[in-house]
């Protein structure tokens, strides 16, 4: 079988198709070779990201004294380091991460760095304690923090000047989006966050008149990024008045005479078609392929998480949580005096909820509403909500209210990791589809609660549990929580 396994079945961006006519090949020559410079300018970061992290590494290892302090030559240093930056960059490349696309809110850059950082070490562990040559448990130790850290830092600088360098027009070419429905909101978002690709959305088309004059907000950390929606149809003229080099057909359930219409009308304005292929089987399941003398053949079975995952996952809940208690005895007691003395009522928020198979439990919360309340009423919006006490709006805020959740964690109730867990009437109206998300464990945190949509009902953004689902793992729930602390101390 291919290396697709575990992947969705419909990952929007990277089932893109492209269709490009020879014609249109001067049009977009100089957007795609901005695309190879990027790319090029990425894993030349990467790789002096990761030299100047070990380096930096044997350098605390020096001045700080550490360990036996076995001296090495400078030559020595940087020939290593070269070498291990070398292979690193090597297995980023196996593990595509020098593609265009993005995985959803960029979790998916940070989970693939940390894997393969932590594979990287593994493989010099391993050559240095069978080998010959004396390495410092030290230096690898420091390393394997600085290496990470600095080659995060070096993308996010590069992403930004890669930001800037687009809106002063190098390497974009303009898209439209036929279609404003969930496809092509997922289109949009895919392409803002594939900053290498440098596609840049102007407008949704749509037929429907009522989706026209409205707009779209990206899936992402804010609700800064949105685009008008015009009604189709979708006419050359309209094409070449927007200037766009792409459009994009976001509806995988278009019929084919409306495909055939769409493609002369692209082909006329000499602009590129792209769509998003059809659906395929149900939203639980994996995809896979075999190729069997040349014929490609899709198979589908429901995805099930490893066991060894999951019992780590359960093993490192617990210690995370027995270790927070301990660290954060000051702050809990702090926090229950302020919500005590603050406003009448008691110190915990107890609710219903519904957790992994249906399984109802008691979740905890730090108190941040008044008394009056309603237990089970629509959670608050807005920070001027006249349910919420003066102690709570710093809670809600900071996401400490979530603090007690601890132990639920402890009594695997919950996760630190995982969709949010729902209230019983509302899962009470779930269907097929949404009760996916009750497969796995609930988690404190998660994508929907970093993204912009965290402001909007949990069951109006199921998409981020289901691509957390589809993608989990050790790597991809430590950059969940890498994200979450980045995003806590900003205030977000």
């Amino acid at each position: 079988m291919s290396s697709n396994a575990g992947r969705p079945y419909l990952a929007v961006f990277d089932n893109l198709k492209i269709a490009q006519a020879s014609a249109n090949f001067e049009k977009v020559k100089f957007p795609l070779r901005f695309e190879r410079l990027a790319c090029g300018a990425e894993i030349i970061g990467d790789f002096a990201a990761v030299a100047i992290g070990v380096m930096g590494a044997y350098s605390c290892y020096h001045v700080l004294g550490l360990g036996k302090d076995i001296p090495y030559s400078v030559p020595i240093v940087v020939v290593g380091a070269l070498a291990f930056a070398l292979l690193f960059v090597t297995m980023l490349d196996r593990e595509k991460v020098y593609d265009s696309g993005s995985g959803m809110l960029s979790i998916s850059e940070t989970e693939r760095t940390l894997r393969v950082s932590f594979q990287a070490f593994l493989v010099i562990f391993v050559l240095t304690t069978i080998g010959a040559h004396l390495l410092s448990r030290w230096i690898l130790g420091i390393a394997f923090f600085l290496v990470p850290m600095a080659v995060l830092i070096e993308k996010q600088a590069l992403f930004a000047l890669i930001r800037y360098l687009h809106a002063c027009g190098f390497g974009v070419r303009k898209a439209i989006i036929y279609g404003s429905g969930f496809t092509g909101r997922r289109v949009y978002s895919a392409l803002l966050r594939s900053r290498k690709l440098g596609i840049n959305p102007v407008v949704f088309v749509d037929d429907d008149k009522e989706n026209a004059e409205k707009a779209i907000y990206a899936l992402g950390y804010h609700h800064e990024e949105r685009m008008p929606v015009i009604c189709g149809p979708l006419t050359p003229q309209l094409i070449k008045d927007y200037n766009a080099d792409i459009v994009v057909i976001a509806i995988p359930s278009l019929g084919q005479e409306k495909m055939s219409e769409i493609a002369v009308a692209v082909k006329e304005a000499k602009a590129v078609l792209s769509f998003v292929p059809r659906e395929m089987g149900p939203e639980d399941q994996w995809v896979d392929y075999m190729d069997i003398d040349g014929i490609m053949i899709s198979i589908f079975d429901v995805p099930r998480g490893a066991f060894f995952y999951r019992g780590a996952k359960r093993i490192v809940d617990i210690l995370l949580s027995v270790t927070a208690l301990v660290l954060l005895s000051p702050l809990l007691t702090l926090i229950a005096l302020a919500v005590r003395f603050d406003s009448k009522g008691p110190i915990f928020f107890r609710q219903q909820r519904v957790g992994k198979n249906g399984r109802l439990f008691e979740m905890y919360k730090f108190r941040s509403m008044r008394m009056d309340a309603p237990k089970y009423g629509v959670s608050p919006v807005s920070s001027v909500d006249s349910r919420i006490t003066r102690i709570g709006r710093i809670l809600r805020k900071t996401s400490l209210d979530e603090l007690p959740q601890i132990a639920n964690i402890i009594k695997g109730e919950m996760s630190f990791v995982g969709p949010r867990p729902e209230m019983p009437f509302i899962v009470a109206s779930y269907g097929q589809r949404e009760r996916w998300r009750l497969s796995v464990m609930p988690g404190i945190t998660g994508l929907w609660q970093l993204s912009a949509d965290r402001a909007y009902p949990i069951h109006e953004s199921l998409q981020y549990d289901f691509y957390y689902i589809r993608n989990r793992g050790f790597f991809m729930d430590l950059a969940i929580l890498l994200h979450t602390a980045f995003f806590a101390v900003r205030g977000v």
